[in-house]
């Protein structure tokens, strides 16, 4: 065959693959996925500090399933559902569970005395300002988000945990 035919025909070819194809399958098949706050969308990204001075940044835990408390002290709730947490956090981070139990607008001092009253060892980031609270559309607390490992919120409940089970009923939504 001669270079006039085979170049248009290779033209074609190129074409056809490039509309079938695409410019390429992305690889993370949350990567056009919109970021915000409701079931479907990729969580928002926030940095906080943690009672022991460390420093947690959300999409640090990207290929880990993520389960998000918001909660307070003072919050009768929240109050009932921290020893389901408690127990959800010793019994799943072994099968690679990250839980982030961030407290709203509260001290320290405050907090780490409410966790010594019930025996917690949980990680706790910092939410001092409520900035975070206030990007996540916090209307009621406790507010718990189910991540999975590409950052997507799977499950999102206001209001408390009745028991451990019903928190493992929403775990399915990201454990593998």
């Amino acid at each position: 065959m001669s270079k006039r035919k085979i170049l248009p025909l290779l033209a074609v070819i190129l074409s056809v693959t490039t509309i079938v194809g695409g410019c390429g399958p992305s690889t993370n098949p949350a990567a056009n996925v919109t970021e915000g706050i409701n079931t479907g969308n990729r969580a928002i990204d926030f940095q906080l500090p943690t009672m022991d001075g460390k420093t947690v940044k959300l999409s640090d835990y990207r290929g880990k399933p993520v389960l998000l408390n918001f909660w307070a002290t003072w919050c009768g709730p929240c109050r009932y559902e921290m020893p389901f947490l408690q127990q959800i956090y010793d019994s799943y981070t072994s099968q690679g569970l990250v839980m982030l139990a961030v407290d709203v607008g509260e001290n320290s001092t405050t907090i780490q005395n409410f966790m010594t009253s019930l025996n917690l060892t949980l990680p706790v980031p910092l939410d001092a300002n409520g900035a975070v609270s206030k990007e996540y559309s916090i209307t009621g607390i406790p507010t718990t988000f189910m991540v999975d490992k590409d950052g997507i919120i799977r499950f999102k409940i206001i209001g408390a945990f009745l028991d451990k089970a019903a928190i493992e009923t929403a775990l399915k939504t990201i454990m593998p």
